[in-house]
Formats: structure tokens, sequence, C-alpha cells
């Protein structure tokens, strides 16, 4: 990316209002910074909430065994999140070549949250695991449209130097997505509302998002027709040609593996490790995360601020594997509810300083200006891949853990904490930046 002064960028943007491919503003627009936080909460709060709290009840409402629920959990997480990891790089990528008079982005945000909103209705009346199965796989794919072609904006409107800050912010709206969500279901007594509530919270932040989003004009059709080749060619990239590129793929999916993709079973390690009630479990999930946000509330912002200020990024992300792997760890051998919830707060601390640097490192190492938003959309995969693979081999593990003298939570917590460290140690890999 190439930084403009104001007046070359002023020559840049030209009489449309919109700026040239690679091109950056000297300043962040106003009202952008809310904007993009805003459109992040909403989408994190709508897809977590389910993911952590909401969908294990949901399924467990409409099966008969708790072994049942958990294999059902898992298969609708874990497919769904198939569907994440598709959609996220095609919308991206389609999202470049998008020459609605709206701009390249806003269609997508707009159109996928209102298309979400639709499913999570249908998976709050669901009464069949069916049903809630192919909702549950259109409102992944819609929302990690939004999720795409709004973060794909970053690099049109702030700064290299300024990104570090701005992902901070960002980045905490993913603790402050699972607060509200679980604030939200302590209020909320039934399915329905559970799904539809946060649902269109996200659609009105989508709506707020657009309307303040001064969005990147393609002024004309790309010469090449969107071909087979480019379409597989969305959920691919070289690793020889853009290694850089290639280890911060491997390194977030690794750290992310560590946060999100354990979080999904917390519901049930509290019913069955510790024989919480339904309402007892998410009192104590929202404890939890009240917490973690806490501590994330500390580190996110002042990790994104002094990695900035420093000029390095691969310290914090390691730092924070590092600390995501302590909690982890802790959390595995926890005796009660307590060290739980200290557990939590130790992998918020971690998580807070991952998800500052994170999206600031990942605009540095993009191989194309031209295609932003399908290259993020292939780092997101490395967030959506965890949420399917860990539901998908969570019911083995915690299977065969419990034939073990430590039990299946504990072995299925410290698999995670293993995968974190890996990603924390390989971040090292990546060379071009600091």
């Amino acid at each position: 990316m190439t930084e403009l002064s104001p007046a070359a960028n002023a020559a840049a943007v030209g009489t449309t209002g919109f700026k040239a491919p690679g091109t950056t503003p000297a300043k962040t627009p106003r009202g952008y910074l809310p904007g993009l936080a805003g459109i992040n909460f909403g989408v994190y709060l709508a897809l977590l909430t389910p993911v952590l709290v909401s969908m294990a009840f949901k399924i467990q409402h409409i099966t008969e065994t708790t072994e049942e629920a958990t294999a059902q959990l898992g298969m609708v997480l874990g497919i769904g999140a198939f569907f994440a990891l598709i959609a996220n790089p095609l919308a991206g990528r389609l999202s470049d070549r998008t020459t609605s008079r709206w701009g390249m982005r806003r269609p997508w945000i707009l159109g996928g949250s209102l298309v979400a909103l639709g499913a999570f209705t249908i998976i709050g009346m669901a009464t069949s695991i069916w049903v809630v199965l192919v909702a549950w796989c259109l409102v992944q794919a819609s929302m990690n449209a939004v999720l795409a072609a709004a973060n794909a904006t970053l690099p049109d409107q702030v700064p290299v130097s300024s990104r570090g800050k701005v992902s901070g912010i960002v980045g905490l709206t993913t603790p402050l997505g699972i607060l509200g969500g679980n604030v939200l279901v302590n209020f909320l007594s039934d399915d329905l509302a559970r799904f539809v509530v946060p649902g269109a919270i996200a659609t009105v932040l989508a709506v707020l998002f657009v309307l303040v989003l001064k969005d990147r004009k393609l002024e004309h059709k790309p010469a090449q027709k969107f071909t087979l080749g480019q379409f597989f060619g969305s959920f691919v990239f070289n690793p020889a040609k853009h290694p850089d590129f290639g280890w911060t793929w491997l390194t977030k999916f690794l750290v992310m593996f560590g946060y999100a993709g354990i979080a999904t079973f917390l519901p049930f390690y509290l019913t069955e490790k510790f024989g919480l009630d339904e309402q007892t479990a998410i009192t104590t999930i929202l404890i939890a995360n009240l917490a973690s946000m806490a501590a994330m509330a500390v580190s996110g912002p002042v990790g994104g601020i002094l990695s900035d200020r420093i000029g390095k990024r691969r310290p914090f992300v390691a730092i924070a594997g590092v600390i995501m792997v302590v909690g982890l760890v802790i959390l595995a051998f926890a005796p009660d509810i307590t060290t739980l919830i200290i557990a939590q707060t130790i992998i918020g601390l971690g998580a807070g300083s991952f998800l500052s640097v994170d999206l600031a490192l990942a605009t540095e190492v993009l191989p194309d200006p031209d295609d932003t938003a399908k290259d993020l959309g292939v780092l997101n995969i490395a967030n959506a891949l965890p949420q399917s693979i860990a539901p998908a081999i969570a019911p083995g593990i915690i299977a065969l853990g419990a034939t073990t003298a430590l039990g299946g939570y504990t072995v299925y917590y410290l698999f995670g904490a293993l995968v974190a460290l890996a990603g924390a140690v390989l971040v090292y890999r990546i060379k071009g930046v600091k």
C-alpha cells in the first residue's frame, strides 16, 4: 500500500469521491472507525453468541440425551464453519469486482446482514436438527460475506501508521460481542429471541456502517471475466511465492484454534464437570466473559498502540500465544468455578494482544493491493477453519480423554494449548514484518 500526501490523495480520488486501487488516505475518514468497530461488534455478537452459548442449548432442547446433543452440536457448528470458510474469501473476491453505484463493499454488507437475520429467525423457530443445520450454514455464509467486505475497507481507509491502533480497537469487538451475547442470553428465555435479537442488532449496525462509509467505487468492470479458475483461486494462495502471507495464515489458524475453536464446548464442560444447570452455566459464562473482556480491554488497545509506536508486530503475537497457553492449561485443570474464571481472564489477556495486532500485521503482507478483500478472505479462512475442525474432532478427543485419568475435557483443552503454542512460535517465520 502507498500512503499519499493530501494533494496526491485528492488527485487519486478525483471527481468521483472514491479512491483509486492501492491508495490510502493520509488520515482516517471521520466516522469510519466507530462504524467499522460497530459492524464487527454486530457480526461477532450475532455469530459467537450461538457458537459459545445459545446453539448448545438450542440443540439440547430438541435432542434427547447429552451425548446426542454433543454430537449434533459438533456436526452443526462444524459444517456451518465450512460454509464460513468458503463464503469469506469468495465474497471478498466478488466484492473486489463489484461495480455497483453504491460502491464495492456496501451491497455485500447490507445484503448479507438481511439474509442472516432471516436465517436466525428460522433457527429460533426450528424443531429439527436438519432445519437448524441448513439455516446455520446460511447464517455463516451471509455473515462472513459481511465481515469480508467490511474489513476489506481498512486498507482503503486507514494509513499504515494507524492500522495497529485501528486493529486494536476492532479486535476488542470480539470479546465485546461475546460479552454482549452473554448479557442478552441472560435476559432472553426462549430460543427465538436468543437468535433473532443479536441478528437484528447486527443488521442495525450494518445499516449505520453503510451510511457512514465512503466506499471505493469500481468505475469499470474488470477486463478478465470471473472464471472457474478464479473461483477456486479465491480459496488458495502460493506460499512459495508469498511465504510471509503463508506463515501469517498458519499463525492465525493455530492461535485462533486455541482461542475460538476450544470455547465451543464450555457450556457442556460446566454442566458435566461442575454439575451446573442451564441458567447457572449461562450466568457463569457471562461472569467469565466479563473477566476476559476486562483483560482484553487492557491488553488490546495497549498492544495495538505499542505495536504502532515500536514498529513491531511479531513479539505481540508471540507473547499473546504464550499467555493464552497458560490460560488454557489452567482451564484444563480448573478444580472450581473461581479458577475457571481466572483462566478465562488470562486467555482474554493474551487474546487481546493477539487481536489488536493480527489485522494490522495481515494488511502488511497482502500479495496484491487490487485483491485486498480476496486476500483478507483467505486469511479469514484461518478464523473459520478452527471453528469447523474443532467441533468435528472434539467428540473424538473428549471420548478418548475420558478413558484417561485426566478426563475428556482436560485433554481437549490441553490439546488446544499445544496448538496455540505452535502459533506463538511460528510467527517468527514471518520475515517481512518486524
